[in-house]
């Protein structure tokens, strides 16, 4: 397997500067760290095999280089773990712990193991550590908040090894190998200056190279930003700065010193972008978002965003497309000089510029997999030329690499509280945009996701309507991943909001879904109940094509239950209903399965005829497949009537039919537009 990445994150300023690309300082630490993978555990001593994986620890502040040094070990031992490299970011930029439960999908997504839509924590992470049996892999924990994260996810495979980074010490895991960082020493702090400000400038200049190092503290990423600094002003002296950090007596670390000085010295509209930046969702930026949140132009903010790269104060991502994230380390700040520099009001409405730049995104990437659409067109000549993708692979490439981002999008939208339209519009468009890419079942873990999203904020809203849709959603997948209580529960649920909200679709559908679950749990008596019930409701507003397939739906509740008069006279209203709607296909299925229930029934004379009358009506569809299962239901029934030669023949016309017919894969199509139905109050959307 390849080494593999969810959102790495993390500072790495100690370890690869802008400019080089090796490792500095922390010889020590490595040393100690790799001598511990070896190191006999207690459970070896006592005589026993360890029963999970080991767990190294690196510890220290953010800024420390602690991401950089964990991403340097991993490095340096990848190849004794033939397995690959997981690595996991457990928190977000702004400090708040990732769920367990989003974590270990992402894990297993990485294994390619597809967990179910919905699944709970405890199944999450017990199906993480199905895959990781047996397998000798190396997991890279990222920035945990807490014990309790590493716990859940510790692979019960001693041949794995768990690099753990976090601020302090992972209390409650047994045998633990801690490595805590202070600051690098002096040489490599002043090779790290070197890498920005020139080694001619250090060379005439070596005290004050030493002295602001030390101002710095020998912390990594203070010393990269004040590399950046000097970088930008080649005639500046190392002295000047040094001085400047010296005298500066505010509160604060060496970082925040730094940070202070970076901030003021950058001009303001780059200051201000800067500060905004600390809005974008789980901290990773593109060019579209920053142009959104600072409103103005994606070809200007595009140079603004590489200028901080070399200043130290965004990372590039590695992505196909143009991507940044803010370090970890300055987050914090970024948030507080936004919030005490700029107006609340200003910041919510970048936080709507940027939502709406990202509905626009997602339309665009939505519509473009429809362009045969008259509408979708339409909408596509609509955009401005740079929200448009220029092919369907592109669209699905940006979706695939802005996902992460578009989901923590969707979550920040519905915790701000303030933004519920835009947030609606926002998942609404995120739902169609990844099954039109994906497809329902490849993107029914972020559907459920988003769905949960959505009931949140109809709920908030007093919108029963949409609390409806939601939880026919949500039901729907809770159904797929066999949680057939969970989803007769939400139907249930829906069907009351249905109710309130006067919503006929609604109420009809979930009508119908309560009686597919107790359908499920072979309850027929109550799955037929329920689907009288729909069909009274269809009947009502004379919706007869859908009246007809419920007649068939109550038809097979009572073939289950063993009552063939009723199936029997089911049936042959669905059949009649397909008749008069001219659905030729439909009505030759109602005949086989007509046929099917007096085989049941022990009139397979009756069955006969029905059937060559099923045959008959298929052959005018032209459904060669449907031919091909009557020819051999056919087969069936002369075989019991006595006619094994007829037999014979049917099965070879029906061999003959399945040669000639198509592919299956266009045998039956994906329906996911009432699976994934987000009801929005805007036509447009």
């Amino acid at each position: 397997m390849t080494d593999q990445a969810v959102d790495a994150g993390g500072v790495r300023l100690s370890a690869h500067s802008a400019t080089g690309g090796h490792f500095l300082g922390r010889t020590r630490e490595l040393k100690e760290l790799r001598a511990d993978i070896e190191r006999a555990g207690l459970d070896t001593l006592s005589g026993r095999k360890a029963p999970r994986a080991r767990v190294l620890l690196i510890a220290g502040r953010p800024g420390s280089g602690r991401s950089a040094l964990a991403a340097e070990l991993v490095r340096q031992v990848a190849d004794r773990y033939p397995d690959g490299v997981l690595r996991a970011r457990l928190s977000d930029p702004d400090g708040t712990p990732v769920p367990v439960e989003r974590t270990a999908r992402e894990l297993l997504a990485a294994l390619d193991v597809r967990a179910p839509a919905g699944a709970a924590e405890d199944d999450l992470t017990e199906a993480l550590r199905a895959a990781l049996a047996g397998r000798r892999a190396l997991l890279l924990l990222d920035d945990a908040a807490g014990a309790e994260q590493v716990d859940a996810l510790l692979p019960d495979a001693p041949d794995c090894l768990v690099v753990a980074v976090s601020r302090g010490p992972l209390t409650g895991i047994a045998d633990v190998r801690p490595c805590t960082l202070g600051g690098l020493d002096t040489k490599s702090s002043v090779q790290l200056l070197t890498r920005y400000a020139g080694a001619v400038r250090v060379t005439v200049d070596p005290r004050s190279a030493e002295s602001l190092a030390e101002a710095c503290q020998g912390q990594p990423a203070a010393l990269t930003l004040a590399g950046g600094w000097l970088a930008a002003r080649p005639t500046a002296a190392l002295s000047d700065l040094a001085k400047r950090l010296h005298a500066d007596t505010g509160d604060g670390t060496p970082l925040a010193r730094v940070f202070r000085l970076v901030h003021e010295q950058l001009p303001a509209p780059a200051a201000r972008i800067l500060r905004l930046l600390s809005l974008a969702p789980a901290g990773l930026i593109d060019p579209h978002t920053a142009s959104a949140l600072a409103g103005c132009s994606v070809g200007g903010v595009r140079a603004t965003l590489d200028e901080f790269v070399t200043l130290g104060l965004l990372h590039a991502v590695d992505s196909p497309l143009p991507e940044y994230d803010v370090p970890g380390c300055l987050h914090p700040m970024l948030r507080a000089l936004a919030e005490s520099r700029d107006r609340p009001a200003e910041l919510q409405l970048a936080r709507a510029r940027m939502l709406e730049r990202t509905v626009r995104l997602l339309q665009a990437c939505r519509a473009i997999t429809g362009t045969d659409d008259p509408q979708s067109r339409e909408k596509l000549g609509g955009l401005p030329p740079e929200l448009r993708f220029p092919t369907p692979r592109a669209a699905a490439d940006w979706l695939r690499v802005r996902r992460p981002a578009l989901l923590a999008a969707a979550r920040l939208a519905v915790a701000d509280g303030e933004l519920d339209t835009l947030a609606r519009r926002l998942m609404s468009q995120l739902v169609r945009a990844l099954v039109a890419h994906e497809g329902t079942q490849a993107a029914a873990a972020d559907l459920y996701g988003v769905h949960g999203l959505v009931l949140d904020v109809a709920e908030r809203r007093g919108l029963p309507r949409e609390k409806a849709a939601a939880l026919l959603n949500l039901g729907d997948l809770d159904a797929r991943t066999g949680r057939t209580r969970d989803a007769l529960a939400r139907y249930r649920a829906a069907l009351d909001a249905g109710r309130e909200a006067n919503d006929p679709y609604a109420t009809g559908r979930a009508m119908e879904s309560v009686g597919g679950a107790y359908q499920e749990l072979a309850d027929h008596d109550r799955a037929a109940d329920w689907f009288g019930r729909a069909l009274a409701e269809r009947l009502a507003r004379g919706e007869r094509a859908q009246a007809a397939r419920l007649y068939g739906r109550i038809a097979t509740a009572h073939t289950y239950a063993g009552r063939y008069g009723e199936a029997l006279r089911n049936w042959r209203a669905a059949a009649a209903g397909h008749r008069k709607e001219g659905d030729v296909a439909a009505h030759a299925r109602a005949l086989s399965e007509l046929a099917r229930v007096q085989e049941y029934a022990g009139r397979p004379e009756e069955a006969l005829r029905t059937c060559l009358e099923a045959v008959e009506w298929a052959r005018r569809a032209e459904d060669a497949r449907l031919q091909a299962a009557l020819q051999l239901r056919l087969a069936d029934t002369l075989d019991r009537l006595g006619d094994p030669a007829a037999a014979r023949l049917h099965r070879s016309a029906a061999a003959r039919m399945l040669d000639e017919g198509p592919p299956e894969g266009e045998a039956s199509q994906e329906q996911s537009a009432n699976a994934c139905e987000i009801r929005s109050a805007s036509d447009e959307d």
